[in-house]
Protein backbone atom coordinates (compact mmCIF):
# COMPACT_ATOMS: atom_id res chain seq x y z
CA UNK A 1 0.00 0.00 0.00
CA UNK A 2 1.07 3.59 -0.55
CA UNK A 3 2.53 5.08 2.64
CA UNK A 4 1.06 8.52 1.89
CA UNK A 5 -2.41 7.06 2.51
CA UNK A 6 -1.50 7.10 6.21
CA UNK A 7 -0.48 10.76 6.33
CA UNK A 8 -2.33 13.49 8.22
CA UNK A 9 -1.68 16.98 9.52
CA UNK A 10 -1.14 17.33 13.27
CA UNK A 11 -0.80 20.75 14.93
CA UNK A 12 2.37 20.80 17.02
CA UNK A 13 0.46 22.00 20.08
CA UNK A 14 -1.32 18.62 20.19
CA UNK A 15 1.93 16.82 21.10
CA UNK A 16 1.95 16.11 24.85
CA UNK A 17 5.23 16.94 26.58
CA UNK A 18 4.15 15.67 30.02
CA UNK A 19 1.66 12.97 31.07
CA UNK A 20 -1.75 13.75 32.55
CA UNK A 21 -1.79 13.98 36.33
CA UNK A 22 -3.13 11.82 37.79
CA UNK A 23 -2.35 9.38 35.01
CA UNK A 24 -5.88 7.97 34.82
CA UNK A 25 -7.36 11.44 34.23
CA UNK A 26 -6.32 11.29 30.56
CA UNK A 27 -9.05 11.42 27.95
CA UNK A 28 -10.02 8.32 25.97
CA UNK A 29 -11.79 8.12 22.62
CA UNK A 30 -13.99 5.05 22.16
CA UNK A 31 -14.00 3.93 18.53
CA UNK A 32 -16.24 1.10 17.36
CA UNK A 33 -17.89 0.13 14.13
CA UNK A 34 -20.04 3.13 13.28
CA UNK A 35 -19.65 4.83 16.66
CA UNK A 36 -17.32 7.25 18.37
CA UNK A 37 -17.60 8.69 21.88
CA UNK A 38 -15.49 10.83 24.19
CA UNK A 39 -14.60 9.33 27.57
CA UNK A 40 -11.86 9.40 30.18
CA UNK A 41 -9.56 6.52 31.02
CA UNK A 42 -11.41 6.15 34.32
CA UNK A 43 -14.48 5.09 32.31
CA UNK A 44 -12.66 1.97 31.09
CA UNK A 45 -14.34 -0.49 33.53
CA UNK A 46 -17.78 0.59 32.26
CA UNK A 47 -16.74 0.04 28.65
CA UNK A 48 -15.58 -3.54 29.21
CA UNK A 49 -17.46 -6.67 30.25
CA UNK A 50 -16.84 -9.18 33.06
CA UNK A 51 -14.59 -11.89 31.65
CA UNK A 52 -12.73 -9.57 29.30
CA UNK A 53 -8.94 -9.70 29.66
CA UNK A 54 -6.57 -6.74 29.46
CA UNK A 55 -3.13 -7.87 28.27
CA UNK A 56 -0.23 -5.73 29.52
CA UNK A 57 3.45 -5.56 28.63
CA UNK A 58 5.60 -5.75 31.78
CA UNK A 59 8.83 -4.58 30.13
CA UNK A 60 10.85 -1.93 31.95
CA UNK A 61 12.55 0.96 30.16
CA UNK A 62 16.29 1.23 30.71
CA UNK A 63 18.25 4.52 30.49
CA UNK A 64 19.40 3.69 26.98
CA UNK A 65 20.28 7.17 25.71
CA UNK A 66 24.03 7.79 25.93
CA UNK A 67 26.25 10.76 25.13
CA UNK A 68 29.98 10.26 24.71
CA UNK A 69 33.14 10.94 22.75
CA UNK A 70 35.49 9.20 20.42
CA UNK A 71 38.56 11.40 20.50
CA UNK A 72 37.34 14.93 19.86
CA UNK A 73 34.09 13.82 18.19
CA UNK A 74 30.78 13.93 20.07
CA UNK A 75 28.90 10.66 19.73
CA UNK A 76 25.29 9.94 20.69
CA UNK A 77 23.98 6.39 20.99
CA UNK A 78 20.48 5.04 21.50
CA UNK A 79 20.50 1.34 22.33
CA UNK A 80 17.70 -0.53 20.60
CA UNK A 81 18.27 -4.31 20.85
CA UNK A 82 20.38 -6.52 23.05
CA UNK A 83 22.74 -8.95 21.34
CA UNK A 84 24.21 -10.65 24.43
CA UNK A 85 25.04 -9.87 28.07
CA UNK A 86 27.53 -7.12 27.19
CA UNK A 87 26.57 -6.07 23.66
CA UNK A 88 23.77 -3.89 22.29
CA UNK A 89 22.87 -2.68 18.83
CA UNK A 90 22.60 1.10 18.80
CA UNK A 91 21.51 3.89 16.51
CA UNK A 92 24.49 6.25 16.60
CA UNK A 93 24.55 9.98 15.98
CA UNK A 94 27.69 11.15 14.15
CA UNK A 95 28.29 7.52 13.17
CA UNK A 96 30.61 8.57 10.34
CA UNK A 97 33.19 9.40 13.01
CA UNK A 98 33.10 5.86 14.41
CA UNK A 99 35.07 2.99 12.85
CA UNK A 100 35.03 -0.70 13.77
CA UNK A 101 37.26 -1.18 16.81
CA UNK A 102 36.95 2.41 18.08
CA UNK A 103 36.37 2.96 21.79
CA UNK A 104 33.63 5.42 22.82
CA UNK A 105 33.87 7.07 26.26
CA UNK A 106 30.41 7.71 27.73
CA UNK A 107 31.39 9.28 31.07
CA UNK A 108 31.23 7.87 34.58
CA UNK A 109 33.91 5.37 33.62
CA UNK A 110 31.61 3.73 31.05
CA UNK A 111 33.30 2.67 27.79
CA UNK A 112 32.23 0.59 24.81
CA UNK A 113 33.90 -0.69 21.67
CA UNK A 114 32.25 -0.39 18.26
CA UNK A 115 32.31 -3.92 16.83
CA UNK A 116 30.52 -3.75 13.49
CA UNK A 117 27.61 -2.25 11.54
CA UNK A 118 24.50 -3.91 10.17
CA UNK A 119 22.76 -3.18 6.88
CA UNK A 120 20.66 -0.38 8.47
CA UNK A 121 23.76 1.43 9.75
CA UNK A 122 23.22 0.50 13.41
CA UNK A 123 26.43 -0.23 15.33
CA UNK A 124 27.02 -3.13 17.72
CA UNK A 125 28.53 -1.78 20.95
CA UNK A 126 30.30 -4.01 23.46
CA UNK A 127 30.55 -2.51 26.95
CA UNK A 128 33.83 -2.90 28.84
CA UNK A 129 34.35 -4.21 32.37
CA UNK A 130 32.68 -6.73 34.61
CA UNK A 131 29.77 -4.68 35.97
CA UNK A 132 26.35 -5.59 34.55
CA UNK A 133 25.49 -3.33 31.65
CA UNK A 134 22.30 -2.31 33.48
CA UNK A 135 24.41 -0.72 36.23
CA UNK A 136 26.57 1.07 33.67
CA UNK A 137 23.49 2.51 32.02
CA UNK A 138 22.09 3.71 35.34
CA UNK A 139 25.34 5.60 35.81
CA UNK A 140 25.81 7.03 32.33
CA UNK A 141 22.46 6.86 30.52
CA UNK A 142 19.28 8.88 30.31
CA UNK A 143 15.71 7.82 29.66
CA UNK A 144 15.29 7.61 25.88
CA UNK A 145 12.35 9.95 25.35
CA UNK A 146 10.87 9.92 21.85
CA UNK A 147 12.41 12.52 19.54
CA UNK A 148 9.16 14.50 19.29
CA UNK A 149 9.46 15.16 23.06
CA UNK A 150 13.24 15.27 23.41
CA UNK A 151 13.40 17.83 20.60
CA UNK A 152 11.22 20.23 22.59
CA UNK A 153 12.60 19.87 26.12
CA UNK A 154 15.46 18.12 27.92
CA UNK A 155 14.97 14.81 29.71
CA UNK A 156 14.75 15.36 33.47
CA UNK A 157 14.45 13.38 36.69
CA UNK A 158 10.64 13.27 36.48
CA UNK A 159 10.88 11.23 33.29
CA UNK A 160 12.52 8.34 35.15
CA UNK A 161 9.14 7.71 36.80
CA UNK A 162 6.78 9.21 34.22
CA UNK A 163 8.15 7.03 31.40
CA UNK A 164 7.57 3.74 33.27
CA UNK A 165 4.26 1.94 33.60
CA UNK A 166 3.04 0.65 36.96
CA UNK A 167 3.64 -2.87 35.57
CA UNK A 168 7.30 -2.28 34.62
CA UNK A 169 9.23 -5.29 35.90
CA UNK A 170 11.59 -6.82 33.32
CA UNK A 171 14.37 -4.43 32.19
CA UNK A 172 15.18 -4.32 28.52
CA UNK A 173 12.98 -1.81 26.67
CA UNK A 174 14.25 1.44 25.21
CA UNK A 175 10.73 2.79 24.69
CA UNK A 176 7.76 2.54 27.02
CA UNK A 177 4.59 0.59 26.20
CA UNK A 178 2.82 3.91 26.55
CA UNK A 179 -0.81 2.76 26.49
CA UNK A 180 -0.29 1.39 30.01
CA UNK A 181 1.08 4.68 31.35
CA UNK A 182 -2.55 5.64 32.10
CA UNK A 183 -3.11 2.89 34.68
CA UNK A 184 -3.19 3.50 38.43
CA UNK A 185 -4.01 1.49 41.52
CA UNK A 186 -7.52 2.92 41.69
CA UNK A 187 -8.23 2.05 38.06
CA UNK A 188 -6.98 -1.51 38.56
CA UNK A 189 -9.22 -1.84 41.64
CA UNK A 190 -12.23 -0.66 39.62
CA UNK A 191 -11.42 -3.16 36.85
CA UNK A 192 -11.16 -5.94 39.45
CA UNK A 193 -14.59 -5.04 40.81
CA UNK A 194 -15.97 -5.15 37.27
CA UNK A 195 -14.59 -8.67 36.78
CA UNK A 196 -12.10 -7.66 34.11
CA UNK A 197 -9.05 -9.93 34.19
CA UNK A 198 -5.46 -9.10 33.29
CA UNK A 199 -2.44 -10.97 31.99
CA UNK A 200 1.20 -10.04 31.45
CA UNK A 201 3.60 -10.68 28.62
CA UNK A 202 7.01 -9.18 27.86
CA UNK A 203 8.10 -7.37 24.70
CA UNK A 204 11.28 -5.33 24.96
CA UNK A 205 10.34 -2.35 22.81
CA UNK A 206 13.16 -1.10 20.57
CA UNK A 207 14.00 2.38 19.39
CA UNK A 208 12.98 1.29 15.91
CA UNK A 209 9.42 2.09 16.98
CA UNK A 210 10.29 5.78 16.51
CA UNK A 211 11.69 5.41 13.02
CA UNK A 212 9.58 6.91 10.23
CA UNK A 213 8.56 4.83 7.26
CA UNK A 214 10.80 6.23 4.54
CA UNK A 215 9.63 3.90 1.78
CA UNK A 216 6.87 4.94 -0.61
CA UNK A 217 5.17 1.54 -0.33
CA UNK A 218 4.60 -0.57 2.78
CA UNK A 219 6.01 -3.63 0.98
CA UNK A 220 9.41 -1.93 0.96
CA UNK A 221 9.56 -1.21 4.71
CA UNK A 222 11.58 -3.48 7.00
CA UNK A 223 10.61 -3.69 10.68
CA UNK A 224 13.29 -3.97 13.37
CA UNK A 225 13.05 -7.17 15.40
CA UNK A 226 12.17 -7.06 19.10
CA UNK A 227 12.46 -9.82 21.71
CA UNK A 228 9.31 -11.05 23.43
CA UNK A 229 7.99 -13.82 25.66
CA UNK A 230 4.61 -15.32 26.55
CA UNK A 231 4.87 -18.19 29.00
CA UNK A 232 2.81 -21.35 28.72
CA UNK A 233 0.62 -20.58 31.75
CA UNK A 234 -0.33 -17.13 30.47
CA UNK A 235 -1.04 -18.50 26.98
CA UNK A 236 -3.29 -21.17 28.47
CA UNK A 237 -5.27 -18.68 30.56
CA UNK A 238 -5.73 -16.38 27.58
CA UNK A 239 -7.04 -19.22 25.43
CA UNK A 240 -9.46 -20.35 28.15
CA UNK A 241 -10.77 -16.83 28.68
CA UNK A 242 -11.42 -16.36 24.98
CA UNK A 243 -13.04 -19.78 24.65
CA UNK A 244 -15.41 -18.76 27.46
CA UNK A 245 -16.50 -15.68 25.50
CA UNK A 246 -14.18 -13.08 27.00
CA UNK A 247 -12.51 -10.56 24.76
CA UNK A 248 -8.73 -10.14 24.70
CA UNK A 249 -7.97 -6.42 24.77
CA UNK A 250 -4.33 -5.62 24.12
CA UNK A 251 -3.07 -2.67 26.13
CA UNK A 252 -0.76 -1.13 23.58
CA UNK A 253 0.48 -2.09 20.15
CA UNK A 254 3.43 -3.91 21.74
CA UNK A 255 1.12 -6.40 23.46
CA UNK A 256 -0.94 -6.74 20.30
CA UNK A 257 2.05 -7.48 18.07
CA UNK A 258 3.38 -10.15 20.41
CA UNK A 259 -0.03 -11.81 20.79
CA UNK A 260 -0.48 -11.89 17.02
CA UNK A 261 3.03 -13.28 16.61
CA UNK A 262 2.23 -16.09 19.04
CA UNK A 263 -1.19 -17.05 17.65
CA UNK A 264 -1.61 -19.91 15.21
CA UNK A 265 -4.01 -19.98 12.25
CA UNK A 266 -6.91 -21.05 14.51
CA UNK A 267 -6.33 -18.16 16.91
CA UNK A 268 -4.74 -20.33 19.60
CA UNK A 269 -2.05 -18.39 21.46
CA UNK A 270 1.06 -20.54 21.76
CA UNK A 271 3.93 -20.06 24.22
CA UNK A 272 6.45 -17.76 22.58
CA UNK A 273 10.03 -16.72 23.20
CA UNK A 274 12.20 -15.01 20.63
CA UNK A 275 12.26 -12.18 18.12
CA UNK A 276 9.30 -10.77 16.26
CA UNK A 277 9.31 -8.31 13.39
CA UNK A 278 5.60 -8.54 12.57
CA UNK A 279 4.36 -5.66 10.39
CA UNK A 280 0.58 -5.23 10.42
CA UNK A 281 -1.09 -3.25 7.64
CA UNK A 282 -4.66 -3.14 6.25
CA UNK A 283 -5.66 -6.53 4.93
CA UNK A 284 -4.13 -8.37 7.88
CA UNK A 285 -6.45 -10.93 9.51
CA UNK A 286 -6.30 -10.59 13.28
CA UNK A 287 -6.23 -13.92 15.09
CA UNK A 288 -5.55 -13.29 18.78
CA UNK A 289 -7.09 -10.00 19.88
CA UNK A 290 -10.58 -8.50 20.02
CA UNK A 291 -9.69 -4.89 20.83
CA UNK A 292 -6.89 -2.47 21.54
CA UNK A 293 -6.25 0.35 23.99
CA UNK A 294 -3.62 2.65 22.52
CA UNK A 295 -2.43 6.25 22.35
CA UNK A 296 -2.59 8.42 19.22
CA UNK A 297 0.25 7.74 16.80
CA UNK A 298 2.51 9.50 14.33
CA UNK A 299 1.41 10.08 10.74
CA UNK A 300 2.94 7.64 8.21
CA UNK A 301 3.98 5.37 11.10
CA UNK A 302 3.75 1.60 11.32
CA UNK A 303 1.53 2.06 14.38
CA UNK A 304 -1.05 4.18 12.55
CA UNK A 305 -1.00 1.49 9.86
CA UNK A 306 -1.66 -1.12 12.55
CA UNK A 307 -4.71 0.65 14.01
CA UNK A 308 -6.00 1.23 10.47
CA UNK A 309 -5.69 -2.51 9.85
CA UNK A 310 -7.74 -3.18 12.96
CA UNK A 311 -10.52 -0.62 12.43
CA UNK A 312 -10.28 0.41 8.78
CA UNK A 313 -8.36 3.34 7.35
CA UNK A 314 -11.48 5.49 6.84
CA UNK A 315 -12.58 4.91 10.44
CA UNK A 316 -9.19 5.85 11.87
CA UNK A 317 -8.86 8.92 9.65
CA UNK A 318 -12.22 10.10 11.00
CA UNK A 319 -11.23 9.24 14.58
CA UNK A 320 -7.96 11.16 14.34
CA UNK A 321 -9.71 14.16 12.73
CA UNK A 322 -12.15 14.15 15.65
CA UNK A 323 -9.34 13.84 18.19
CA UNK A 324 -7.44 16.76 16.67
CA UNK A 325 -10.54 18.97 16.52
CA UNK A 326 -11.54 18.04 20.09
CA UNK A 327 -8.11 18.85 21.53
CA UNK A 328 -6.89 15.37 22.40
CA UNK A 329 -3.21 15.14 23.32
CA UNK A 330 -1.07 12.94 21.04
CA UNK A 331 1.81 10.49 21.28
CA UNK A 332 3.64 8.87 24.20
CA UNK A 333 2.51 11.19 27.01
CA UNK A 334 -0.84 11.90 25.36
CA UNK A 335 -4.42 10.67 25.65
CA UNK A 336 -5.80 7.23 24.86
CA UNK A 337 -8.22 5.45 22.58
CA UNK A 338 -10.17 2.23 22.96
CA UNK A 339 -10.64 0.46 19.64
CA UNK A 340 -13.33 -2.23 19.58
CA UNK A 341 -13.94 -3.66 16.12
CA UNK A 342 -17.05 -5.67 15.37
CA UNK A 343 -17.43 -8.61 13.05
CA UNK A 344 -16.41 -12.26 13.03
CA UNK A 345 -13.64 -13.33 15.38
CA UNK A 346 -11.55 -16.45 15.40
CA UNK A 347 -13.22 -18.90 17.79
CA UNK A 348 -11.45 -21.40 19.98
CA UNK A 349 -13.10 -24.46 21.46
CA UNK A 350 -13.20 -24.69 25.25
CA UNK A 351 -11.20 -27.92 25.07
CA UNK A 352 -8.27 -25.91 23.66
Amino acid sequence: MRVDLFDFELPTDRIALRPARPRDSARMLLVGSGRMADHSVLDLPDLLQPGDVLVFNDTRVIPAQLEGRRGDAKIGATLHKREDLRSWWAFVRNAKRVRDGDIIMFGGGVEASALRRDESGAILLRFHGDEPVELLLERAGQMPLPPYIAGKRPTDEADREDYQTMFADRPGAVAAPTAALHFTDRLIEALDRRGVKREMLTLHVGAGTFLPVKADDTDEHRMHAEWGRIDADAAGRLNLARAAGGRLIAVGTTSLRLLESAADAQGIIQPFEGDTAIFITPGYRFRAIDGLMTNFHLPRSTLFMLVSALMGLDVMQAAYAHAIAAGYRFYSYGDSSLLLPTGPRTRIAASD
